[in-house]
C-alpha cells in the first residue's frame, strides 16, 4: 500500500459529530479518501500499521469507527471486501506485469487524458496490470489497482494494490481518471461516475452495448465510442453562490 506518515486530523462523517484520530496512515492522497465499504462514502477508515518498509504499509488493518469492521492489509495488498470473505486467488503466471506492452500503456494513458501529476487514478479489473506502467509514464500520480490478481505482485512506486466488492471504497470525487476493464455492469459505472472528479474521464474497455445508455443516464459526456472502447467525461458542476448569514 502507499507510503505512510503520522498525522492528527479531524473527521466528519455523514452528519455525525466531529471525531479526532491519531494514527499511522497511508499516503495522504488515499488516506483522506478511503471509506468503509459497509457503511458507505460518509465514513472514513483508520489505519493501524504493523509493518512499514520503504515508506509502504506491508501489514496492518483499517478499521471503521462506526461499524467496527476491520479491513486487512497483508503483503502490501488491501482487502476491502465486506465479510464473509472468500479466499483470494493464488498468484497467477498468466497475470504478468513485467512484460507490459509500452504502446498499450500509452494508449490507455491517452484515453484517461491525464498527462502529469499530482492526482490519483483508478484501474479496476485485469487492466490493473498496467498500473505501474501508467504511474511511471505520467509521473507524480498514485495509481490504485483494484484487482484481486495483484495480490502476488511486488510493491511498485506510485501504485496501491487492493480488492473490493461492488462499491469503490473512496469518497466521491476522489480520482482524476478511472479505467474499467473486464466485466463492467451498471453498478460499476454508477460508482465510477461518483468517485471521478468534475471533468475527469471514465474509460471502459470491452464496453458492453448497454454501457452507452448507462453512461448517458449518469450525465456523463461521451468523448469516444469505438472498437469496444467507451470514453466519457464527468461534467463540470456548477458553483453555488456564496450566501452570508444575512442572506445576501
Amino acid at each position: 500500500m502507499a507510503c505512510c506518515t503520522l498525522v492528527y486530523r479531524r473527521v466528519w462523517a455523514s452528519g455525525h459529530s466531529t471525531v479526532f484520530r491519531y494514527a499511522l496512515i497511508m499516503h495522504i492522497l488515499l488516506t483522506d479518501r478511503i471509506t468503509c465499504p459497509r457503511c458507505g462514502p460518509g465514513f472514513g477508515l483508520i489505519l493501524l500499521a504493523h509493518e512499514v518498509r520503504d515508506r509502504r504499509v506491508l501489514d496492518g488493518d483499517l478499521g471503521c469507527f462506526n461499524c467496527q469492521e476491520k479491513y486487512p492489509v497483508r503483503g502490501g495488498f488491501g482487502d476491502f471486501r465486506i465479510p464473509p470473505r472468500t479466499p483470494l486467488p493464488s498468484p497467477s503466471a498468466d497475470f504478468e506485469t513485467e512484460s507490459v506492452d509500452g504502446e498499450e500503456v500509452f494508449r490507455l494513458g491517452a484515453f484517461l487524458g491525464v498527462t502529469e501529476g499530482p492526482g490519483t487514478l483508478l484501474i479496476k479489473g485485469p487492466a490493473a496490470r498496467l498500473a505501474a506502467g501508467l504511474a511511471e509514464l505520467i509521473g507524480g500520480v498514485e495509481v490504485v489497482g483494484l484487482e484481486p490478481n495483484l495480490i502476488g505482485e511486488r510493491e511498485s512506486e506510485g501504485v496501491s494494490r487492493m480488492v473490493a466488492g461492488s462499491r469503490i471504497p473512496f469518497f466521491s470525487g476522489s480520482f482524476r481518471g478511472i479505467l474499467l476493464s473486464g466485466e463492467t455492469g451498471e453498478r460499476d459505472l454508477d460508482e465510477a461516475a461518483r468517485v471521478v472528479v468534475p471533468l475527469g474521464r471514465v474509460v471502459v474497455l470491452e464496453a458492453p452495448p448497454e454501457a452507452f445508455p448507462w453512461v448517458e443516464a449518469l450525465g456523463l459526456k461521451v468523448l469516444l465510442r469505438e472498437e469496444g472502447v467507451l470514453v466519457a467525461q464527468q461534467e463540470q458542476t456548477e458553483t453555488l453562490p456564496l450566501v452570508t448569514l444575512r442572506g445576501f
